[in-house]
């Protein structure tokens, strides 16, 4: 029962609800009852749970089945150490200015040939050239699959003729039935991992494919390139560096200049050198990659126990739904 009482007379003529505990225990009854009805709702209904969570787990089986295999193929690496930066970081207070003319880094801010390294494996340009070198595009963009009795990479011939080497896929301008540079870089991007760590400074080069022999192939030849691109980028910058300086020394007469343009030569041929000798320029693999026994993906598992939580959530939102409806519109 309630009991309303009028508070002191005033100017706001406040009134004040006192709430008796007959109150509390009814609405707390009531709580008690809403959620007797819930379950018992579900309990009547746990047949259809059983089936729509049955029907759910079955499905997920075939589907989870039906996904091929996924293969990851790693390779860890280290910065190549580079002892250039010290011979040319002593001539920096002497000889800056023209050095900097010649296109010769004298170390006043050191050069980070391995994040240089990172950014172009990632440019468009690299991929392009790695892509046609290499002719991945088919084991790119058309395989679905990995027949591991014959160790072959399986395409999809709606898209790809491979007795032909034929493109036969079917899209809308302005795309062609043989995949862009744009179209494959987007597709090796989602496959392609790169992690740098700033403690250790080592870097894990990774792809995914059907096939872990591809995979493997891919980073081999990633780690490969890289390398090369930087090698040349260095050695004609050093061989443009030297003409540069050939040529001041020719047109000056000053013995200091000279000795000091020797020493930036000599530094300059330091690169050539390493260029001609270093296999590894860049990255040094320190755990090659590896044709891999195991799956990466897809987790079998835990896409089952998806689809199975996904049935029992929705039967009972269904049946609770059914109920309620029911009881508003007196069924």
């Amino acid at each position: 029962m309630t009991d309303i009482k009028n508070s002191a007379p005033n100017k706001d003529n406040i009134q004040y609800v006192v709430i008796s505990p007959d109150m509390l225990q009814a609405q707390n009854n009531d709580d008690e009852i809403d959620l007797r009805e819930l379950w018992n709702v579900i309990w009547r209904g746990k047949w259809i749970i059983i089936a729509v969570t049955a029907i759910f787990a079955v499905a997920s089986v075939f589907y989870a089945l039906s996904l091929p295999n996924i293969y990851k193929s790693e390779a860890l690496l280290a910065p190549a150490e580079s002892d250039q930066q010290g011979g040319l970081a002593g001539l920096a207070g002497q000889f800056g200015g023209l050095a900097s003319l010649a296109g010769v880094n004298l170390g006043g801010g050191k050069t980070d040939k391995t994040a240089l390294a990172i950014e172009i494996l990632k440019s468009r340009e690299f991929f392009a050239k790695f892509a046609e070198k290499h002719d991945i595009l088919p084991d790119l963009m058309a395989a679905k699959g990995w027949d591991i009795s014959s160790h072959t990479v399986i395409y999809d011939e709606d898209l790809y003729q491979p007795q032909n080497k034929e493109w036969i896929r079917e899209v809308q301008p302005p795309k062609k039935a043989e995949p862009s540079m744009q179209e494959a870089k987007k597709e090796f991007e989602r496959i392609l991992s790169i992690e740098n760590s700033s403690e250790t400074g080592m870097v894990k080069l990774s792809t995914e494919h059907y096939s872990p022999e591809v995979a493997k192939k891919w980073v081999d030849w990633l780690i490969l390139d890289i390398n090369t691109v930087m090698k040349v980028r260095d050695r004609e910058e050093a061989e443009n560096s030297i003409a540069y300086l050939e040529s001041q020394i020719a047109v000056t007469n000053i013995v200091e200049q000279k000795t000091l343009l020797y020493q930036l030569i000599e530094e300059q041929a330091k690169t050539l050198m390493f260029a001609e000798v270093r296999e590894e320029y860049v990255f040094k693999t320190i755990d090659p990659a590896l044709v891999s026994e195991v799956k990466n993906s897809p987790k079998r598992s835990l896409i089952v126990m998806l689809f199975v939580a996904i049935g029992i959530a929705l039967s009972i939102i269904i049946l609770l739904l059914v109920h309620y409806t029911c009881r508003r519109r007196s069924c």
